[in-house]
């Protein structure tokens, strides 16, 4: 079975002595509960695994439970170790209150209860970390399938990589373009939506926050005023209620409004978004066209590619925590600007030789970027940027 690289930083995290709570996070359907369950059935430590994906969010002694059976399994069987893993952590109300008692209670009585927990709703799975569990826990962040996984694990092709994205429960279905929609309507937009915003999040208006998606998908890598998001969109709303639901809709990884790169904090904020998919499959199920026939049109095409370079950026500046802009002066327009502390980069991505990149040069006289380059046509191979490592930028 193919190994995504955090097994090994996950492997090696549960091999060391009980030290910290280990804490996956990463978006639905990516692959998280398999890379877990990959580390524990090869290395030599009993584990229990539990889920919260159906438990009622009121259920919180069920946290208590999953303590009760580990340790009871400990002391009948005389084990020295346990790991316990539960899935989907953030499902259970003040989850986080009841981890640290049972963590502290271990700490206490010197048992080697390691824990490890996943989740795919990164703000409510960071506000309880920060709220109760303060210098207890370790991050190891997971995104969504990259290019060379996609290719070595399923063979995909550079131009199926940019049109299907890397869901790996969908790359068998690619050549059934109904089953391929299906699930990701289903498996993931659904999912995420109803269960991982709805269920944990109040949303006073479901219908508009789902409209916002589809819209937002649909125009991945476009900037789109707010105001002319809301005058697309059915339901009554106001700006202010459209951008709170783009920041849930990043939160939960599927779909991101990129502020505009400034020194000035006031204008950053109030800048127009530019809209982009986290996974490119989100934003292909709303295309008329097959691969075959994106390929051939350039418009189009250049679009896709585009939006698929953005979601590669997009997942590698979560993992390695990396800040991510776009810039616009009037004419002059650069694709993306990532920052890290104090250093700048300026990457424009070149998707057809029409596309004029005269913003490249402005954004280095402006700001002196670290790196400013293409990615496309004129610069970077494509494939070799989806192979970069981008901290190697900075």
């Amino acid at each position: 079975m193919y190994q995504r690289s955090e097994y090994k930083l996950i492997k090696s995290r549960l091999e060391e002595p009980r030290r910290f709570i280990q804490v996956v996070m990463g978006p639905r359907q990516i692959g998280k509960s398999t890379v877990v369950k990959q580390v524990v059935q090869d290395i030599a430590e009993p584990y229990q695994f539990f889920s919260a994906d159906n438990i009622p969010a009121s259920n919180s002694n069920w946290l208590s439970n999953c303590w009760s059976a580990a340790r009871s399994l400990m002391t009948n069987q005389g084990l020295d170790s346990m790991i316990i893993i539960i899935d989907e952590i953030q499902k259970i109300a003040n989850w986080s209150e009841a981890v640290k008692k049972e963590w502290d209670d271990d700490s206490f009585h010197n048992r080697n209860i390691k824990l490890l927990l996943l989740g795919s709703s990164r703000v409510l799975l960071e506000k309880g970390l920060a709220d109760s569990l303060a210098g207890r826990y370790e991050e190891i962040r997971m995104s969504h399938w990259s290019f060379p996984e996609m290719r070595d694990c399923f063979g995909f092709s550079l131009d199926e990589y940019l049109f299907y994205g890397g869901y790996p429960g969908a790359a068998p279905l690619i050549n059934d373009p109904d089953r391929f929609e299906q699930y990701i309507q289903s498996a993931i937009i659904d999912a995420s939506i109803n269960k991982d915003i709805l269920m944990n999040t109040p949303i006073s208006k479901p219908a508009l926050l789902r409209q916002t998606f589809e819209l937002g998908a649909a125009y991945s890598g476009s900037l789109l005023s707010l105001t002319k998001m809301l005058g697309a969109l059915q339901d009554a709303g106001n700006t202010s209620t459209i951008a709170g639901y783009l920041n849930v809709l990043g939160d939960s990884g599927l779909l991101s409004g990129l502020q505009k790169f400034s020194i000035d904090l006031a204008r950053r904020k109030a800048s127009i978004p530019k809209l982009q998919v986290y996974n490119n499959a989100l934003k292909t199920i709303y295309e008329p066209l097959t691969l075959k026939d994106a390929v051939m049109n350039r418009k189009a095409w250049g679009h896709i590619a585009e939006s698929g370079i953005g979601a590669f950026i997009l997942n590698e500046a979560f993992k390695k925590r990396i800040e991510v802009f776009y810039w616009r002066d009037r004419n002059n327009e650069v694709d993306f600007v990532l920052r890290k502390k104090n250093s700048v980069v300026a990457i424009e991505i070149k998707s057809n030789a029409e596309k004029k990149t005269e913003g490249l040069d402005k954004f280095k006289e402006m700001f002196n970027p670290k790196e400013a380059f293409i990615v496309g046509d004129g610069g970077l191979k494509t494939s070799d940027f989806l192979e970069m490592d981008l901290r190697a930028l900075f």
